[in-house]
């Protein structure tokens, strides 16, 4: 299948470029080309506008025997996109730009016109100076001066350059170093002084602390029981029963020697008597009876060998009556 867009030709290998007739064209021949209207242009049939930048299919040519140093002048030719008369316009290589010939006429140009009186001024000031010697020696005098005037600009950025460049930048370095170190120093003193002022003590007043008493926070410190260790989950409860086991008998042994205590206090004082009772050691009477608070706390006294006696005389009486 051929392509849709041949872009390369077959050349069959005994091609023979040598065989193929040379064209005789005419120089005046003519191209058709797409361009855009360099200008902004009126149709002088109808005074529609064309404006720069619009798009033409147009015919080109090489003017004849007009160039501009070897460089050619080509012609173009456009239609009015409104009546389709025949605009033509060529190229100016010696202002870079177009001028248009026939057709139409170009619209002001503001910028044109300026660069156009410049030329004109600089062309009038060249002829005045040839004409006046005065003109030209003024103009002489005021170049020269310009010219010592840069001279001695010149001269002052070389003598700037040398003393820059007796400068020692190690030294400068270090100058910049031992600033930033000291302002840096003085910074952290300002820091101290604030801190200090802020925390620490007042000067010249005392602030003074009541010190709220509290049974919570007294100055005994509380004796901490030693945590002890287990093998077994189980044997914490052990330990439980051997504490209440302990419990219980120290409070046996405490009952215990307080009865025995009592029960000593009763028989003495039932030997024990006072000197100024006229009673004889020997007598029937019973001694004091012990109160009712000592007889609920503890065991009733035991006989005597005295009483025991008195009491077995009394109930041989007894009988004998």
């Amino acid at each position: 299948m051929s392509e849709r867009k041949v872009l390369n030709k077959y050349y069959p290998p005994d091609f023979d470029p040598l065989k193929i007739p040379r064209l005789r064209l005419p120089k005046d021949r003519q191209y058709t080309v797409r361009l855009m209207a360099p200008c902004n242009m009126r149709c002088v049939t109808c005074g529609e506008y064309i404006y720069k930048g619009k798009k033409f299919n147009a015919r080109k040519e090489t003017v004849q025997n007009e160039d501009y140093l070897g460089i050619k002048v080509f012609r173009f030719y456009i239609k009015c996109p409104r009546c389709l008369a025949e605009v033509t316009f060529k190229t100016d290589p010696a202002n870079s730009d177009y001028i248009v010939e026939h057709g139409a006429t170009r619209n002001f140009q503001a910028l044109k016109l300026a660069e156009e009186a410049a030329e004109r001024e600089a062309k009038e000031e060249e002829e005045e100076e040839k004409n006046n010697p005065m003109k030209l020696l003024e103009k002489r005098t005021k170049a020269s001066k310009q010219e010592m005037d840069l001279i001695e600009a010149l001269e002052d950025l070389k003598d700037l350059n040398k003393r820059q460049a007796n400068v020692n930048f190690d030294d400068m370095l270090g100058r910049y170093a031992a600033e930033r170190e000291a302002m840096l120093q003085k910074q952290e003193e300002e820091d101290e002084k604030f801190i200090a002022s802020v925390f620490g003590k007042n000067e010249g007043a005392t602030v003074k602390r009541i010190v709220e008493d509290s049974d919570e926070d007294s100055g005994e410190e509380v004796p901490k029981k030693p945590r002890t260790t287990y093998e077994k989950p189980t044997d914490i409860l052990a330990e439980d029963y051997s504490m209440q086991s302990t419990k219980t008998t120290s409070q046996l042994t405490a009952s215990g020697s307080s009865v025995k205590s009592s029960s000593s206090k009763t028989a003495l004082a039932g030997l024990v008597r006072p000197k100024g009772s006229g009673a004889s050691g020997v007598s029937g009477t019973a001694p004091q009876a012990p109160s009712s608070s000592n007889v609920a706390q503890s065991a009733p006294p035991s006989s005597t060998g005295l009483s025991l006696l008195g009491m077995y005389s009394a109930s041989d009486e007894s009988s004998s009556d």
